[in-house]
């Protein structure tokens, strides 16, 4: 087994992710590139300095714009919102990849009581008048109704009507989220947008066995490196550890992934086999290692495995957001700072669009992290180029 360096390790994470040396995403097409090489990117509404895709887009995609994204989901078509790591925009194409969870909703969806006529009367309702929210749909009353979706697993004792119907034709696929407005979802019929072909494809995975293993594979590579251990990484597959275990050994077997050994981890890490070439130049010194100093989303992809994350940076991360105030080490909203191949630090930012400002709440840096007058200035670039993002210019730093 291949031994690397835990700095080769992290160099090949980064050059992976796009986050160090020259942009390797560049523009609308760069931010769908990375998008189809991560599978998926978490999706979540808070916006506080921008929403945890956009962030995860804007830290390694040169020249990023919101719109952009809200171009790609909903007049381009490339992307989707769906669940797959919880709420997550993943590429239209892998559409016949879930033909079975969309399946298995709809039988679910079968046997709540009022739910299939309600069904059929949306669908005809959405037919002839187009997009629809759940405030606009003209059906009315409650239902009792249990979400099918991932990240939805507790009972509605009673649910609105509409809103109830509306998620699960989505969640079956029948119906796509059209556009946002703030927080507030429009659906249509997926048949609108999508091509026939992809809609009618059949699963390319054979049987359940397959499907864990290509959902495995997608998951490493969205990472990078990742070992074989229970993990927020897998969040949104469901598989036993033995199911999880079947998975790797098969995509190793096939030579899809390929392990590798971190000093001073006890577990082998695992890359796709494809990316061999990328780490081979990280070992050789070939690879384009320059630093960059930008601020990671809460959620991303290569912050999925906290543990990796301690074992490979010596970087203790967790996002407060849901934590009590009183409880919180650090604050609300905190993005790690990324330099070079180190995590140096946190930022708390906080934009204003009425204001116009962006506020740098507080940052804290790593033990034995000096903030350098070449990091405070690189700093200040990044939150600069934070407020331009947020659509506001005068920023005000932490008192």
């Amino acid at each position: 087994m291949l031994r690397i360096t835990q700095e080769q390790a992290r160099q090949y994470m980064l050059l992976r992710q796009g986050l160090l040396g020259k942009h390797r995403f560049i523009g609308k097409n760069g931010a769908y590139q990375y998008v189809r090489q991560a599978g998926c990117i978490q999706f979540d509404p808070v916006d506080v300095c921008g929403r945890n895709a956009e962030l995860t887009l804007q830290s390694r995609v040169k020249g990023f714009r919101k719109q952009m994204l809200e171009d790609l989901l909903y007049r381009d078509r490339l992307l989707v919102d769906y669940s797959d790591k919880e709420l997550s925009i993943w590429p239209s194409e892998d559409w016949p990849y879930f033909s079975g969870y969309r399946e298995t909703s709809a039988a679910q969806g079968q046997r709540f009581e009022g739910i299939p006529a309600l069904e059929a009367e949306a669908v005809a309702y959405i037919r002839q008048n187009g997009p629809v929210s759940s405030q606009t749909l003209p059906i009315r009353g409650t239902v009792f109704w249990h979400s099918s979706m991932h990240w939805s697993g507790h009972w509605h004792r009673q649910s609105p009507a509409a809103r109830s119907v509306l998620e699960q034709l989505y969640t079956d696929g029948v119906l796509l989220i059209h556009h946002k407005s703030g927080s507030r979802k429009f659906y249509d019929l997926a048949d609108r947008y999508l091509p026939r072909e992809l809609l009618t494809a059949p699963n390319p995975c054979q049987d359940e066995s397959s499907w864990l293993s290509w959902r495995v594979r997608r998951r490493i590579g969205a990472v990078g490196l990742l070992w074989n251990r229970r993990s927020d990484a897998w969040l949104g597959i469901s598989m036993s550890p033995d199911q999880r275990d079947a998975a790797f050994d098969r995509l190793e077997r096939e030579q899809i992934i390929t392990p590798v050994q971190a000093e001073g981890t006890r577990f082998p890490l695992y890359l796709l086999s494809s990316d061999l070439p990328l780490l081979e130049s990280v070992i050789s010194g070939q690879a384009d290692c320059r630093a960059r100093l930008e601020f990671l989303a809460p959620l991303d992809p290569m912050l999925w495995d906290r543990k990796l994350i301690e074992a490979l940076w010596g970087y203790q991360y967790s996002w407060e957001i849901y934590t009590p105030a009183v409880k919180r080490r650090y604050g609300y909203y905190v993005l790690p700072i990324l330099y070079g191949d180190r995590l140096i630090g946190r930022i708390e930012p906080k934009a204003d669009q009425k204001a116009g400002t962006l506020t740098v709440q507080n940052i804290w840096f790593e033990p034995g992290i000096r903030p350098t007058e070449k990091i405070s200035a690189l700093i200040d670039r990044s939150v600069q180029r934070l407020a331009e993002f947020n659509g506001v210019r005068k920023v005000i730093p932490p008192v």
